[in-house]
């Protein structure tokens, strides 16, 4: 998936691109939408033509308004720099509130949520359309064991090639999907075509009386299938920054005519099959398959696994977009971040890939069956929905003075959203709660990290660096002490170039006294822009102290010490910082001498004045980034010069009283 610079115009190679990354989940949904609504109302046997003509209406209009209207139309206008996605939006308004970090936090736990249980429900069903051939339905037999072992070894497959990247495969999802999406379109047309009277879904009406009629058994509850036709929402505003959004506005009215055709296709042949009584006994019935001439469905059963594993494909590589985002916004531990292409907009995080991996296979072992991974799939989603509803409303109200359409935003979406949310919730005991859980999960690892940060920021110590100025200078002017190194350097999470962090000079002043020709004090500012890369200088009016801060876009890797060499070349060449001889090395004589990096853990030791919730919290926030990796290989100093310490986050601890001597006796005096 590459991104390219300055939003791009439309091309026909990126309208490709775009067809087979941006619509890989909301194009796979066709094979379980209707499914899920028939069962959710007893089986082709229980249902009429007006029930299937309004179940139609309301996924057209699902559609229509949340997809075409909400994401198309408005929410792509608030891209950042041509990026989208809820922490991309978050970005744009975290000045407006500290509370937004809130539905930041949860729309992007809920999504992330959403990228374990994708891939295992659109394989799922599409392994599971092998059942409408009757040859293959024998061999699956009346369990589902088979279906589990052959979804599992797909799934496997897929998280076993992430580590290569996906710019050869990505190559071939755009003209697989437009295959796809022209398979939907014609199979569906011919059987509007046979029964045209499913045309009538186009008026909304029919649409509100289903939800009020007595053929349908759910009420309200049915739209949390139909919600599952809209799913891929989402992940169209978050994918935006891949093909720029000229791309989206050509492409979408095709996959979206496609869509509506084949599920106009499938409520055609429902209406004129509900009294055929050989498929009131049809295990798992997909009208999706079923409507296709047998000839035709092993092809169907093909192409749709090619499509549900690049759905799938696109929901895990924008999990690891997703996630180094929230890296970056300091809302989730630092993790080693690979670049497994030239590309620049792909990337790989193995601990991600891990845990999805086996959050996939879990939701296959345990649920087993598509009809059951469709009862928590889309709950994730209403959630994501409705933050980036609150964080749009907060984005046209305060960022562009939209304020009329920021309420319009806020009370249609939000009460449609909500109605959403409800209705999927009455999925919550038939597995809905798995989608809860894990959200909550990822939620709470969020806040403890987000908390977590917020008080080691609250309990720093923090100096005023030009009064510390002359014994720096006058430490590296000292010939007694031996030259530790030519750059001493240490990251500073102070953005406040007057300050610095107080254990920062205690390293290097009263811990073992730390010469060297220059010191280097480094701040990493993430920017709201992604791509942006510049830097800002203090030297207090010396030659030896440089205090940089480092402004970086937030899809920017924090390769430190490859931006410092290039800043020292920098201020040799403007004469701000000397020459630095380096004799020996194997590529000869060099200028720019050797580096060390001084990292500083912190750590909350025994009676403190912290609350036991505040330091369970610190205590599990350092637990967790022991787990996911250390700070230096984040920064990519792994292979650098360190000197790793540990300092108390408190150094005034409550005091148990002051210590006295014992008093001797006469005969421990005498003796």
């Amino acid at each position: 998936m590459q991104k390219l610079k300055n939003r791009p115009k439309f091309q026909f190679g990126l309208f490709l691109v775009t067809i087979g990354i941006v619509y890989g989940d909301i194009g796979t949904s066709p094979m379980y939408v209707m499914k899920s609504i028939l069962e959710g109302n007893g089986g082709i046997r229980e249902i009429d033509e007006m029930f299937i003509i309004g179940s139609l209406s309301l996924v057209i209009w699902t559609i229509t308004l949340l997809t075409t209207i909400k994401y198309v139309l408005i929410a792509m206008k608030a891209d950042n720099d041509g990026e989208g996605g809820i922490f991309s939006l978050y970005s744009l308004v975290r000045d407006c509130g500290k509370w937004l970090i809130i539905p930041a936090m949860l729309g992007g736990a809920a999504l992330l949520a959403d990228g374990v249980l994708t891939p295992a429900v659109t394989v799922t069903t599409a392994v599971e359309g092998l059942r409408s051939m009757e040859s293959m339905n024998r061999f699956l037999g009346s369990g589902q064991w088979k279906v589990v072992i052959i979804t599992l070894v797909i799934i496997t497959a897929m998280f076993s090639a992430q580590h290569a990247g996906t710019s050869r495969i990505g190559k071939a999802f755009g003209p697989v999907m437009l295959i796809w999406f022209s398979f939907l379109g014609i199979t569906g047309l011919a059987h509007i075509f046979s029964f045209p009277v499913v045309l009538r879904a186009f008026n909304p009406v029919y649409a509100v009386r289903v939800l009020l009629s007595p053929a349908n058994k759910l009420g309200f509850m049915i739209l949390g299938s139909v919600f599952l036709a809209t799913t891929g929402a989402e992940a169209l505003y978050s994918d935006m920054g891949h093909v720029g959004k000229e791309n989206i506005y050509f492409s979408w009215p095709f996959v979206k005519l496609c869509l509506i055709l084949n599920y106009l296709g499938q409520g055609a042949w429902i209406i004129q099959n509900q009294g055929n009584t050989e498929l009131f006994s049809v295990l798992d019935l997909n009208p999706f398959f079923l409507m296709l001439p047998t000839v035709l469905r092993p092809f169907a059963v093909l192409l749709g696994a090619a499509a549900a594993v690049i759905a799938s494909q696109a929901l895990i590589t924008g999990s690891y977009t997703l996630v180094s985002e929230a890296i970056l916004l300091d809302l989730l531990p630092h993790l080693e971040i690979r670049y497994p292409s030239e590309t620049k907009g792909q990337i790989y995080i193995n601990a991600v890939n891990i845990v999805l991996w086996i959050g996939c296979s879990l939701v296959v072992l345990y649920f087993r069956s598509g009809a059951r991974m469709e009862s928590a799939y889309g709950l994730a989603i209403t959630v994501t929905m409705l933050m980036t509803t609150v964080l749009l409303s907060v984005f046209l109200y305060s960022v562009r003075k939209r304020k009329v359409l920021a309420f319009l935003i806020l009370g249609a979406f939000g009460v449609l959203e909500s109605v959403f949310f409800i209705s999927s919730l009455g999925k919550f005991t038939h597995g809905g709660y798995v989608t809860v859980i894990l959200t909550l999960v990822l939620l709470a690892l969020m806040l403890v990290w987000y908390r977590g940060t917020q008080l080691e920021r609250k309990y720093s110590t923090r100096l005023e660096i030009r009064k510390h100025v002359n014994s720096l200078v006058s430490l590296h002017e000292d010939e007694e002490i031996p030259l530790l190194t030519n750059n001493l350097v240490y990251l500073d999470a102070e953005s406040n170039r007057e300050l610095i962090d107080r254990d920062i000079l205690y390293s290097i002043l009263d811990k073992d006294a730390k010469r060297a020709q220059a010191y280097w004090f480094v701040n990493v500012h993430v920017l709201h822009e992604p791509y942006t890369m510049n830097y800002e200088l203090e030297t207090y009016g010396t030659d030896c102290i440089f205090r940089i801060r480092l402004n970086l876009g937030f899809k920017c890797s924090q390769r430190i010490n490859v931006y410092l060499r290039q800043i020292v070349q920098d201020l040799q060449q403007s004469g701000e910082l000397p020459q630095q001889e380096k004799k020996y090395s194997i590529y000869g004589k060099s200028t720019v001498g050797t580096f060390k990096f001084c990292i500083i853990h912190k750590t909350v030791t025994t009676k403190t004045e912290l609350s036991s919730l505040d330091e369970f919290i610190l205590n599990t926030k350092y637990s967790i980034r022991k787990i996911a990796g250390s700070k230096e290989r984040w920064y990519g100093l792994d292979t650098s010069s360190l000197i790793i310490e540990n300092v108390p986050l408190i150094t005034g601890a409550k005091s148990d009283g002051r210590i006295h001597r014992a008093l001797q006796t006469e005969e421990e005096q005498q003796a």
